[in-house]
């Protein structure tokens, strides 16, 4: 099953803008998702057990590396429209 998910993450910290670079810099390491990224949000592609899989690594390390953050997410199941070609 295809998801589309939208995702922004919120550093609680003065210098919030290396993390955010950070987590999308490995989101887009991974063979088989469609990352867009825009000013708000980042959006995923992909298929469920691939993107969950991603989100689940690339969040934990977030938060190891983090001391306080903040994730948004919104999953949408069988996208109409997606990055994919």
């Amino acid at each position: 099953m295809q998801v589309a998910v939208d995702i922004s993450l919120y550093p609680l910290d003065a210098d919030f803008i290396p993390p955010i670079k950070d987590v999308i810099a490995r989101l887009n390491n991974y063979d088989g998702l469609d990352i867009t990224t825009n000013a708000m949000s980042t959006q995923v592609f992909g298929e469920y057990e691939d993107v969950m899989r991603a989100l689940t690594n690339e969040i934990g390390a977030t938060f190891d590396a983090v001391p306080k953050a903040v994730f948004a997410i919104r999953i949408l199941n069988n996208p109409v429209t997606s990055n994919r070609q």
